[in-house]
């Protein structure tokens, strides 16, 4: 592609005058630069343009190796010239170096640009090709004319291929409402093995017009679940420390005490290099899987001991001896209004349960196929012991689960009924558990409502199973299945006596 090479150099030098601000704000100073390079005499060089490009070339690949991804995510802050933005994507794409650090540069600044249009809701309407026939999207069309001057790598139709796993990645990542289950996922891992097999066409137009989109929805949806984990551990670290604590939980061997949480600078931690961002971020995930498996009871026992009669600490700050707390000083639970909660259940929740309860479902199946036939009645479950019955201990361990009749039909219902059941048993005694955080408690509140809607579909595909048996004049599963509903229900009414007491005040949370 010939190019008029003043109008590269006019890109570079946008580039440079970037890249210099960048570096003066680390370093506190002047950055030097090259004879010939400075401001002042670009715009007035009338010298060999070629010469000044070639040092122009060397002098940015040195800055390169200085300007990190981390600054280029501070300094691309909503009030940057776009034209910048447009600027350092050319020149980045114009490398095509496919090194990790090249990568991570572009997909952060295109990004930014999809973020923040010229004009607001820009991206939101949908264009066509010149052609008239091909739809594409607006962000594609501003990158295609933003790049028009670039010698854009092609699209091999594999990569074509990779591309269509953006959006149900994208879905996947939406489906997610904690940070344990998102770093769990490993989903930044595989959607970053995934940007590295485009090698060169991760540069092309179409490529960073699919990426940019996901970026924006995973990165608002990262944030929301890391801020809420964040929330989390400042409010038990806050109440640990009124109550004289002073430890929170142990991450890799290391005691993680309040002063650490007091030091947690939430938007610094968003904005520090990735591998260095995922390691801490796994840290917070981790110290707050730890604080959810703290039952109340033994997070007391320490104080229990300081407030006893005698010891140093037992006269409160207010006078009063031995600490006790009065009902009014104790945690008070919201009353939640179930039945409008479950009015506003969304597919997404729902999804989200079907998820864990599938993996419930194996965990089942796993352990009463290969336990003793004496003991595989009782499955062992995090918190309780699952107690089946004969008919649920056949259905779980039957090899024609998978058969189109009505026998695999009546297994796989109870498969399901005894696995709905032991979530919810499972998340009523986490509910227990975070008597002292209000933020945990509202998280298992809420899937306690979204199994109640589960529980619900299932018992109409169950009456309904049992009617079509019952036509078809085959009643072999229907007492067993009629059981085994009996006890969802029973679970079920636990559930909302537990969420919504009777002659409670009812509130909307």
């Amino acid at each position: 592609m010939v190019e008029d090479p003043k109008w590269e150099l006019a890109i570079l030098a946008t580039v440079q005058g970037f890249y210099e601000k960048l570096l003066q704000d680390s370093v506190g100073g002047e950055v030097p630069v090259p004879a010939g390079l400075e401001a002042i005499s670009l715009q007035e060089g009338d010298g060999e343009v070629h010469a000044t490009l070639d040092k122009m070339r060397r002098w940015l690949l040195l800055l390169d190796q200085a300007i990190t991804p981390a600054m280029l995510r501070r300094a691309f802050t909503a009030d940057i010239d776009p034209e910048i933005a447009e600027a350092v994507l050319r020149y980045y794409t114009r490398k095509k170096d496919t090194s990790d650090v090249n990568r991570d540069k572009t997909d952060l600044v295109a990004t930014f640009l999809y973020r923040h249009p010229r004009v607001p809701g820009q991206w939101e309407r949908r264009g066509y090709g010149l052609d008239g026939s091909l739809p594409l999207s607006p962000f594609e069309i501003a990158l295609i004319e933003i790049l028009a001057d670039t010698d854009v790598p092609s699209l091999p139709e594999e990569h074509v291929q990779l591309l269509r796993r953006f959006d149900p990645l994208q879905q996947e990542a939406l489906s997610y409402s904690d940070l344990n289950a998102l770093l769990d996922s490993e989903i930044i891992t595989r959607v970053r093995d995934l940007k590295q097999s485009l090698e060169s066409s991760f540069y092309h137009p179409g490529v960073l017009a699919t990426i940019a989109p996901y970026n924006a929805v995973f990165g608002q949806r990262f944030d929301e679940l890391f801020h809420t984990a964040a929330s989390g551990i400042r409010e038990f670290a806050s109440a640990l420390q009124e109550q004289g604590g002073t430890i929170l939980g142990n991450v890799d061997g290391v005691d993680v005490t309040v002063e650490h949480v007091a030091a947690m600078e939430e938007s610094e931690l968003l904005k520090i290099d990735y591998s260095l961002a995922l390691d801490k971020f796994r840290r917070v995930s981790k110290l707050r899987q730890a604080l959810e498996r703290r039952p109340p009871i033994r997070r007391m026992s320490y104080l229990t001991k300081l407030s006893a009669p005698g010891s140093a600490t037992s006269t409160s700050k207010t006078g009063r001896a031995g600490g006790a707390t009065t009902p009014a000083e104790r945690p008070r639970r919201p009353v939640l209004d179930v039945q409008a909660m479950r009015a506003a259940v969304t597919p997404q929740q729902v999804s989200t349960e079907e998820t864990k309860i599938r993996q419930v479902e194996e965990s089942i199946r796993i352990f009463v196929r290969v336990a003793d036939p004496k003991f595989r009645q009782v499955v062992p479950m995090r918190f309780f012991n699952l107690t089946l019955t004969p008919a649920e201990a056949d259905a779980c361990s039957a090899d024609y689960l998978e058969e189109k009749s009505p026998r695999g039909a009546v297994a796989r219902m109870l498969l399901r009924i005894v696995s709905v059941v032991a979530r919810m048993t499972t998340e009523l005694e986490e509910l227990k558990r975070a008597e002292n955080s209000p933020s945990l408690w509202k998280l298992h509140a809420d899937s306690l409502i979204a199994l109640l809607e589960s529980a619900a579909a299932l018992t109409q595909n169950a009456k309904n199973l049992v009617t079509d048996a019952t036509d078809q004049g085959a009643n072999a599963g229907e007492e067993t299945i009629k059981v085994s509903v009996q006890r969802l229900g029973q679970r079920c009414d636990l559930i909302t006596g537990t969420l919504a007491p009777a002659g409670a005040e009812t509130q909307t949370v």
